[in-house]
């Protein structure tokens, strides 16, 4: 894939270096010269820019790339580069950050961002999923299609231990995607049982988690 990463701060060199590990084609963009830190990233593509402008945006090629990322640390920045890149380019995936969870409301479809990542969130989020077992945790949320990644982890009185996943009456708009299970990441077929102690991840709309966490940790 091409990305753009509108912020070349610490989160977004280390996004960019990530992204290069894994073969992708990454473009820094930031406005600051102090920011532009080549030798960080040697095999990013680099410019000095502002991400806010048509102008900045042409240059970098919005329109031949894959994924653009607002990772600065401004959110009237990456609301603003996330409204561009889908309105005038059309990038097929906007990943936006949220640096103030009071602005977290503002970070969806209408703004052109398909998925936000605020940072405390995610971490509540992955400290409830450490201590819970038998709640649904939300992990995180695409916006474009109002679905959550969402997670439970069984306990031995749940309803469904010993089921097949397959005979489990899942709800509509819920798929099981994985299973986390002694440091396996398993993907379920319909013949998997489901044991005490397995994490299940779910990709779920809104409106079906309360009939998800009900199934699944019911007594």
């Amino acid at each position: 894939m091409r990305v753009a990463i509108a912020g070349a701060g610490a989160v977004g060199r280390s996004i960019a270096s990530e992204l290069l590990e894994n073969g992708h084609e990454v473009l820094l963009i930031d406005v600051d010269p102090r920011a532009i830190k080549i030798d960080s990233v040697p095999r990013a593509e680099w410019l000095l820019a502002d991400a806010c402008e048509i102008a900045s945006l042409d240059e970098a090629g919005l329109n031949n790339c894959h994924v653009v990322v607002a990772s600065s640390g401004d959110d009237k920045v990456n609301l603003v580069v996330s409204l561009l890149a889908k309105t005038e380019y059309g990038v097929p995936r906007v990943v936006a950050r949220i640096n103030h969870p009071n602005n977290e409301w503002l970070f969806n479809e209408s703004w052109g961002v398909d998925v936000a990542v605020s940072t405390p969130r995610l971490l509540s989020a992955l400290v409830e999923e450490a201590v819970s077992v038998g709640d649904l945790v939300r992990l995180m949320t695409f916006r474009q299609g109002q679905a959550n990644l969402v997670e439970l982890t069984l306990a031995e009185d749940a309803p469904v231990v010993g089921q097949r996943a397959g005979s489990v009456p899942w709800p509509v708009d819920a798929a099981l995607v994985a299973i986390l299970r002694e440091g396996r990441v398993l993907v379920p077929t319909a013949d998997d049982p489901l044991e005490a102690g397995d994490e299940l991840l779910f990709v779920a709309s809104q409106e079906v988690e309360q009939e998800l966490a009900h199934l699944l940790s019911q007594h």
